[in-house]
C-alpha cells in the first residue's frame, strides 16, 4: 500500500511538512530546479569535446578552399571570426588554423603594440609545418584602412577591427595589475612583465641586475593548465610538463619554478609549445624597462633597438631565451649539477639557470 511521506507515523521525520503537501511539492521542485542549475552551471566549466570525426569532416570542408595570395586566406579567416575574441598571448597574437586544398594553414592576425592605434593590423598564414614537412611560404601583410581594413581603440585594451561589412571586437589581455609574490623574487631580479604564452602557461618575466641575466618563472597564483612530472634523466628537481614539454626547474631556496628548457621538437615545427620568448609583456612595458634590461645584459645592441626589443633596422626582435632548447631529457642535466654543487654559493646560485642561448 502506498503511504504518504508525511503520513501520522512519520514519527519527527520533516516535522515542518507535516500535513502539509503543498510545502513538500515546493521544495522538491525547488531542490529541482537547484539540481538542474547546479548542472547547468557545471556544464558551462567542462572542457569542449574534440573528436577524430571532426578534424575528418573538417579537412573535408577544405578540400575546395584555394589559398593562393594573403589576401585570399585574409578573407577567408576573418570571415570566420565570432563577433568578439579574446586574445591570450601577451604579444598580442591571435593564432589559428584552418584546413585548405589537403593541407593545414597556420597563422595570427596581431594587434601589435606599436601601430595598433595607427590603424594596422597585422596578418600572417602560412602552410603548417609538421614532423614529415617543413612550413610553406610565409603569407603576410599589414592591413589597414587603405586595404579596406578599420581598426578602431574602443579601450586601453579592446579593438574594434571591420572588413567586409563584419565586425570584430578585440579583447587584448590585460595583465598589468598582477604582480609576483615577494616571497619567490630572487635577490637583485626586477619585474618586467607577466608573459602569457600561446600554451596557456604563464611565466614572470625577471630580469637580475646582479647577474646580468633573464629567467622565467612559473605562475603558479592560479591554477596551471599542465602537469608537471620529475625527470630521472635530469634530475630529481627538474620537472618536464607531460603536455608541453616545458622544462621548469624547482628552486632550492625559494619557492619558483624557473624555465630551463623547451623541446626541441616544438620549435622545429613552431607550434604552441615552442616556448615564451616570442611572448614578451610588450603591452606593459614602464619606463622603458625592457630595452634597458637587454642593453644591461648585451650592451652590443645599445642604440639599436625600439622600447619593445624590436632591432630598428628591421630584422626582427631581440630574442630573450635564457632556457635551453633540449632534444632529450639528458641534456637539462647541467642545471641540476649545477644546483647541486655545495661549491656555488647562494648568492650566485641563480645563475645556475641560464643556458647562454640568448
Amino acid at each position: 500500500m502506498m503511504t504518504s511521506p508525511v503520513s501520522g507515523s512519520d514519527r519527527g521525520i520533516l516535522p515542518a511538512f507535516k500535513n502539509t503537501g503543498k510545502s513538500l511539492l515546493l521544495l522538491m521542485l525547488s531542490m529541482s530546479v537547484f539540481v538542474a542549475l547546479a548542472f547547468e552551471t557545471s556544464a558551462k566549466t567542462l572542457p569542449q569535446l574534440a573528436t577524430n570525426q571532426q578534424l575528418i569532416e573538417n579537412q573535408k570542408k577544405g578540400a575546395d578552399l584555394q589559398i593562393e595570395t594573403v589576401d585570399d586566406a585574409f578573407e577567408f579567416v576573418f570571415s570566420k571570426l565570432p563577433d568578439k575574441v579574446f586574445v591570450y598571448p601577451t604579444e598580442n597574437y591571435y593564432y589559428f588554423t584552418f584546413p585548405a586544398n589537403g593541407v593545414v594553414y597556420a597563422g595570427n592576425l596581431r594587434l601589435a603594440a606599436q601601430d595598433r592605434d595607427e590603424g594596422i593590423i597585422h596578418f600572417a598564414a602560412f602552410r603548417q609545418a609538421n614532423q614529415t614537412s617543413e612550413a610553406g611560404e610565409m603569407l603576410y601583410k599589414p592591413y589597414s584602412a587603405e586595404d579596406g581594413v578599420e581598426v578602431k581603440k574602443l579601450a586601453p585594451f579592446s579593438y574594434q577591427v571591420a572588413y567586409n561589412n563584419k565586425q570584430v571586437t578585440f579583447v587584448l589581455n590585460d595583465v598589468s595589475s598582477i604582480r609576483p609574490p615577494e616571497h619567490i623574487v630572487a635577490d637583485g631580479e626586477e619585474y618586467l612583465g607577466l608573459v602569457v604564452d600561446e600554451s596557456g602557461i604563464r611565466f614572470f618575466l625577471f630580469y637580475n641586475t646582479k647577474h646580468r641575466l633573464f629567467a622565467y618563472v612559473l605562475d603558479e597564483t592560479e591554477a596551471v593548465p599542465e602537469q608537471f612530472a620529475e625527470s630521472e634523466e635530469a634530475g630529481e628537481r627538474i620537472l618536464i610538463g607531460l603536455r608541453t614539454g616545458f622544462a621548469v626547474y624547482d628552486h632550492h631556496y625559494l619557492d619558483r619554478r624557473v624555465l630551463v628548457g623547451v623541446s626541441g621538437a616544438n620549435t622545429i615545427v613552431n607550434n604552441y609549445f615552442d616556448g615564451p620568448a616570442d611572448q614578451l609583456p610588450e603591452n606593459h612595458i614602464e619606463n622603458d624597462n625592457l630595452r634597458k634590461a637587454i642593453t644591461d645584459s648585451d650592451p652590443a645592441v645599445a642604440g639599436l633597438l625600439d622600447q619593445f626589443g624590436y632591432f630598428m633596422s628591421g630584422e626582427g626582435r631581440y630574442l630573450i631565451t635564457p632556457y635551453m632548447q633540449y632534444l632529450s631529457p639528458e641534456e637539462l642535466a647541467g642545471y641540476d649539477q649545477c644546483a647541486n654543487d655545495d661549491a656555488i654559493a647562494e648568492e650566485i646560485y641563480d645563475a645556475c639557470f641560464y643556458s647562454g642561448s640568448e
